[in-house]
């Protein structure tokens, strides 16, 4: 008989996974579906805003009678309590433990966790604290205050910036990995291992991580210059009364150094897209899987644009099926009417592990459309592979008439604030799009 648990805990995962959840994400080894990996990405209007917190589950043979294991990842190896409920350690203190009528459900599962962890993740997590409910003290005003700045600086520099940063192989001076290796080997250090010797580690954030960071770039940027006019460089944390000597958030405030690894983050992700581009290129003279399976969806979707009543061109760019180039028509009687608008579509080598990025490389001022180009949008998570359903979800993101608000939609900030701003911005924010897409066929 197959054990409840893994039944339980593969049907929750699935459940999950099949969502357009945009602040959650789960993830484990096909073999080892006890251990769980799940990334939270911090709410809006918070000092967690954005930032990456990744939680690893482990489930016993007697869940959901018990709940998991819960630790958190995030904790800058052990150096950083980020919430007086989300210890250095990686110890999570949940409401329901040790308090009469909070305890485990067995009707509790995974997802509800991960919301118990996200609430925890408030504009004010000071009063996270027991004890520090209510405290309305002109110290505790200025503690919630200065444990808010903190907060914000470290969310960007450990769970974003760092996490980035070892993702994309760079160290904080900017160099790659590499380099710094070649130049360490240059001073006789013979002892490096071997790239091929070192285990692979799993990193199921990877891509989803990188594309959120594109996304979200702009309010990163706009989040530092706001906390520049509050701190100064080189300023000092201050100690919350809840914070012992191993369990805190030390350190100091440098906005300007954070900024710049931002700006060299950025750069080496959109450097990516080239290095796709040529391997590419490689791929298709070798006949590779993934530029077969391309080649062929690309002929597919060719056929499918001339059954749209809409028209769009479609060509792979110097003939490689790993880029694309959409001549986008704007639909007619909307604010697109007349525009005519180049989308750029690029494919990795580990398609579909690797997802598409797609981007505007025609100017268009939308609440969907980052100031680089880069497009918020949301595929089917059960069609992944399928460059069709990329498309479409394409178009709908910015050809939706009326869209749900959504603050974790926030990639361009001005037009987002037009959007939702009232009657008066959303009538500017109108006139600005039907702008652009007059601008574009000038």
């Amino acid at each position: 008989m197959a054990d409840q648990s893994i039944i339980r805990i593969t049907k929750e995962l699935s459940d999950i996974q099949r969502t357009c959840d945009l602040s959650l994400a789960v993830a484990c080894r096909d073999i080892d579906v006890r251990n769980v990996r799940a990334l939270i990405i911090g709410p809006h209007d918070t000092p967690y805003e954005f930032g990456f917190f990744e939680f690893a589950f482990k489930f016993g043979k007697d869940y959901p009678g018990k709940s998991p294991n819960v630790t958190s990842v995030t904790t800058n190896s052990g150096r950083c309590r980020f919430n007086p409920n989300i210890y250095a350690s990686g110890k999570v203190c949940f409401t329901w433990r040790g308090e009469r009528g909070e305890e485990w459900s067995a009707a509790q599962g995974l997802e509800s966790i991960l919301l118990s962890i996200q609430s925890l993740m408030s504009g004010n997590p000071y009063e996270n604290e027991p004890g520090f409910e209510d405290a309305n003290e002109p110290s505790d005003k200025t503690n919630q205050k200065d444990y808010v700045q903190k907060i914000r600086h470290e969310t960007l520099r450990i769970s974003v910036i760092q996490r980035l940063e070892d993702y994309l192989g760079l160290m904080p001076d900017g160099q790659t990995v590499a380099q710094q290796s070649a130049a360490d080997q240059d001073e006789g250090d013979d002892e490096l291992m071997d790239a091929d010797d070192l285990p692979v580690a799993f990193e199921p954030f990877k891509d989803l991580c990188k594309r959120r960071f594109l996304w979200y770039y702009d309010s990163y940027l706009d989040a530092i210059q706001k906390a520049k006019a509050e701190v100064k460089d080189h300023q000092t944390f201050v100690r919350m009364p809840f914070e012992g000597p191993s369990n805190s958030m030390e350190g100091r405030f440098n906005y300007t150094d954070l900024e710049r690894r931002m700006h060299n983050i950025k750069a080496a992700i959109d450097a990516e897209v080239d290095q796709w581009a040529r391997a590419g290129l490689e791929a298709k003279a070798k006949d590779s899987t993934v530029a077969v399976n391309l080649q062929h969806q690309y002929e597919q979707v060719v056929q499918w644009f001339k059954r749209r009543d809409v028209p769009h061109d479609l060509r792979l760019e110097d003939g490689n099926p790993f880029v694309w180039v959409l001549t986008y028509f704007g639909r007619p009687m909307t604010n697109l009417d007349g525009g005519l608008f180049t989308i750029k579509v690029y494919f990795s080598p580990q398609f579909p592990e690797e997802q598409p990025r797609v981007r505007f490389e025609t100017k268009i001022f939308h609440h969907r459309v980052a100031l680089d180009g880069t497009v918020c949008y949301f595929p089917n998570p059960m069609r992944k592979e399928d460059v069709q359903s990329h498309l479409e979800a394409v178009f709908a993101s910015i050809e939706e008439e009326d869209p749900a608000y959504d603050p974790r939609t926030i990639v361009n900030l001005e037009a987002h604030n037009l959007y939702w701003g009232g009657a008066a911005s959303r009538k500017l924010y109108n006139r600005r799009l039907r702008r652009s897409a007059q601008q574009s066929v000038e």
